[in-house]
């Protein structure tokens, strides 16, 4: 298998791959390798390998054999050594992708995200924690996130000035660790707090059974304790992360829309407090968010460093707070 550089300047796949099928095969795509997630190939005719190419990587194969709709790849190395290049339909088309072992694993199911508003609401305002590494961006859906510092969960979303739900993210690595750990078991309990919570899980609940650096059954067990324990805050397995945005986006936009419509129903049958007036404030705005705010009512701010007092306290007049 032979990598080189695509020679053409103005093509937005800057390598050219070269698999010894049939007469050749020749596909320009974006990286050497599907290392993080699977790479779109463009077939191209033979003709377009160059005569004196500029290789950038000559891989001895250990396969490379069609079967069906696909080519399987094994390269003569111990790390990296397995892909597959699958034809396929998609957008209406045909096209090509070059993937991994760890790039299917990873890759949204056969599956068309919905793209209706949740709830909806036109526009929903989701609370990322400021600790929150790599957080969901959104941005498939209609969605304006701010970054605060969260007691609990990793996004959230408020009404009224009090937090009515949270999500807390989790990897099958992270879930498993605080699990062990028992950091997950205050979690949760920080969670109750809540009138609505949920954790959500990046991966498959059969995956917790192919575990090999914890017993399985131990995973198991832990997870059926703490639903026991704490039956009203969910723990939801999706298979990938992108199916785990769209659940929080989801599970979110309805929390938000029950506490909008309980209140008003409770009152109007004489029902008692709905238990979101007694829930937990929202986060302070952030520093970021208070400069802006100052700017649009027209005060004296500086661009950098710490705000005056009187600014939070105009924050605070204006917000009833």
């Amino acid at each position: 298998m032979l990598i080189a550089r695509n020679p053409d300047p103005d093509s937005k796949l800057p390598y050219l791959l070269w698999l010894p099928v049939g007469g050749g095969l020749v596909f320009r795509t974006k990286d050497t390798w599907p290392r993080t997630a699977a790479l779109y190939c463009h077939p191209v005719p033979a003709s377009d390998w160059p005569v004196v190419p500029e290789l950038v990587e000559r891989v001895p194969l250990r396969a490379c054999n069609r079967r069906g709709a696909a080519i399987d790849v094994v390269a003569e190395r111990s790390r990296e050594n397995r892909s597959q290049i699958v034809f396929t339909r998609a957008r209406g088309r045909e096209m090509v992708f070059w993937q991994s072992p760890r790039t299917r694993k990873q890759a949204r199911p056969d599956v068309r995200m919905p793209t209706a508003r949740a709830a909806g609401i036109d526009e929903l305002e989701i609370v990322v924690d400021a600790h929150e590494r790599y957080p969901y961006r959104f941005a498939d859906q209609r969605v304006r996130t701010v970054r605060r510092g969260l007691a609990c969960g990793d996004y959230a979303v408020s009404l009224d000035g009090r937090l009515v739900a949270a999500v807390e993210r989790k990897s099958l690595p992270d879930l498993v660790s605080s699990l062990t750990s028992g950091r997950l078991r205050f979690a949760l309990g920080e969670l109750a707090a809540l009138p609505r919570a949920a954790v959500v899980v990046e991966d498959r609940f059969s995956q917790v059974f192919a575990l090999t650096w914890v017993r399985p059954a131990q995973v198991a067990d832990g997870l059926a304790e703490l639903q026991v324990r704490w039956p009203t805050i969910a723990i939801v397995f999706c298979e990938t992360r992108k199916l785990a945005e769209e659940w929080t986006y989801r599970y979110l936009a309805a929390a938000h829309a029950w506490a909008s419509d309980e209140g008003p129903a409770l009152a109007r049958i004489g029902g008692g407090l709905l238990d979101t007036e007694s829930g937990p404030l929202q986060p302070a705005p952030s520093t970021a968010e208070l400069r802006a705010w100052a700017v649009a009512q027209g005060l004296d701010v500086s661009d950098r460093g710490r705000l005056r007092p009187e600014i939070h306290q105009a924050w605070l007049d204006a917000h009833g707070s």
